[in-house]
């Protein structure tokens, strides 16, 4: 099928990090989020990032406007039922994806694709919630979604060959590339990701490092952009600690258990740059280890 028109539920940093590539690539968009500030901030967020696409030379100013037309924004879920792509970017926890799909159904036609935006949630079981398990796939992107090129596409059980062809399109037209993963726990990125973080986390916890130190050692000694506890704060202690409980419980292995001091940190709702401290607090005009 010839995909034109996608929805996307969840005007947070991925959902509207989706929108920006969507509408740049000649898809129409209609981004829904139940809170109209959110979908508000949404929009000059994506203008912000698209004005700087526009200075640095990647795009024009006129597609950065024509982008920008092709987005509109709802908070009423049904608003989507025209859309032949659906993309899923609410919050990591599956109980509220389920809601969302389930919530759907009725507005939807037979031929629309559903797709989820989880970083580790099993694609087979949200299917199985919806009429169409056949339509149905996760299509993880990377933070930031303008930036980084992959996004990894994940069947399920039953997902059939045509969603599969049609979403491998998708990405293609969007400028990115595809990477197959299978459907179990964290798929490929974050199964590799995440025990990196944590195990950098327990190194903290332990005292075998200090925060800087260890951010210091793996972006000088490994030629890491960013320190594993800096990222951790840039992805959200919240969501690594999701990831991390999704491993432990799908794999049952202990080498998966999330540390300790990252549970204290979410309990703290210390989750990083979003709540302005994580494990530096950012309050100041410069980043300043919290630990």
């Amino acid at each position: 099928m010839k995909i034109t028109k996608v929805g996307i539920v969840g005007a947070g940093q991925m959902g509207n990090g989706i929108a920006h590539v969507f509408a740049l690539a000649g898809f129409d968009v209609t981004l829904n989020d139940i809170s109209p500030d959110a979908l508000a901030s949404s929009i000059e967020i994506m203008k912000g990032n698209m004005s700087r696409q526009v200075g640095r030379g990647k795009i024009t100013d006129d597609q950065m406007q024509a982008a920008l037309r092709r987005i509109t924004t709802t908070s009423v879920l049904a608003d989507l039922g025209p859309s032949d792509l659906i993309i899923e970017a609410a919050t990591e926890r599956e109980s509220i994806k389920q809601v969302i799909f389930e919530d759907l159904l009725p507005h939807i036609g037979p031929e629309t694709i559903l797709a989820s935006n989880t970083s580790s949630i099993s694609i087979t079981r949200l299917a199985s919630r919806t009429d169409r398990p056949g339509k149905f796939m996760g299509v993880h992107f990377m933070n930031p979604v303008p930036v980084m090129e992959l996004v990894e596409l994940i069947r399920g059980i039953a997902t059939d060959e045509a969603t599969v062809q049609a979403m491998k399109d998708v990405v293609k037209r969007l400028g990115k590339v595809a990477s197959s993963a299978e459907d179990f726990p964290a798929f490929i990125v974050n199964r590799i990701l995440m025990p990196m973080i944590n195990e950098a986390i327990y190194t903290l916890y332990e005292g075998v490092g200090s925060v800087e130190g260890i951010d210091t050692s793996m972006k000088l000694g490994a030629h890491h952009p960013m320190g594993p506890l800096e990222l951790a704060d840039f992805i959200g202690l919240d969501t690594c600690l999701a990831i991390m409980n999704v491993l432990h419980e799908g794999l049952a292995d202990t080498k998966y258990r999330p540390c300790p001091l990252l549970t204290k940190y979410v309990e703290a709702g210390w989750l990083g740059r979003k709540t302005h401290r994580g494990f530096y607090d950012y309050r100041g005009e410069v980043p300043v280890p919290t630990r």
